[in-house]
């Protein structure tokens, strides 16, 4: 496999990297492949984003629609 040396990073940067890598319990190199992996892969189906998104599988919430309002139909003079 390769290897990749990133040089210059900012502080804001490897603080926020440093944040990334605790939450996810992982190593800064492991979190750097995770992050480049993502980056780099195909962007998702939108289909794919919308069961995502709204799908109660994926911690998504019933939608609440408002309740239809009948109306009668309009009659236009002759």
């Amino acid at each position: 496999m390769a290897s990749l040396s990133v040089r210059k990073i900012d502080d804001e940067t490897l603080v926020q990297l440093r944040v990334r890598v605790a939450r996810h319990g992982v190593s800064m190199e492991e979190e750097a492949r995770r992050i480049l992996k993502q980056a780099v892969a195909a962007p998702e189906r939108l289909g794919d984003l919308a069961v995502r998104v709204f799908s109660p599988a994926y911690g998504g919430t019933e939608l609440d629609l408002p309740e239809r309002e009948v109306t009668e139909p309009l009659e236009f003079p002759r």
